[in-house]
């Protein structure tokens, strides 16, 4: 079955930079799309980056320019976050999209989260 597993998350002062990594431990060749997203306390959980080879990388507006997604293969992806805010505190959640070949049924799977911390 397949399992995402981020790592990278922790404390950082403002202004600072982390690195997340999310990788598949499962024998999946490849997803069609994967990504991050993040919810912090009282909020929704929304959209931090994804990256496609069809739609290629998107963006929240909040991170433009700070944040960028990248993936070595096609189960293993990165966040690259610099110049961190406070408002960037959140639990950050790997995600990724299978689309099925044959049946074209769409499979979701998320990672546990990774806390991200940035302290002002």
């Amino acid at each position: 079955q397949v399992q995402l597993v981020e790592s990278g998350g922790g404390l950082v002062q403002v202004g600072g930079s982390l690195r997340l990594a999310c990788a598949a431990s499962g024998s999946i060749a490849s997803f069609n799309a994967m990504g991050w997203y993040r919810q912090a306390p009282g909020k929704q959980r929304e959209l931090v980056a994804t990256i496609s080879s069809t739609d290629g990388t998107n963006y929240a507006d909040s991170v433009k320019g700070r944040f960028t997604i990248s993936r070595d293969n096609a189960k293993t992806v990165y966040l690259q976050m610099n110049s961190l805010k406070p408002e960037d505190t959140a639990v950050y959640y790997c995600y990724s999209r299978l689309v099925a070949t044959i049946s074209r049924r769409t499979y979701e799977y998320w990672g546990q989260g990774t806390q991200v911390t940035v302290s002002s």
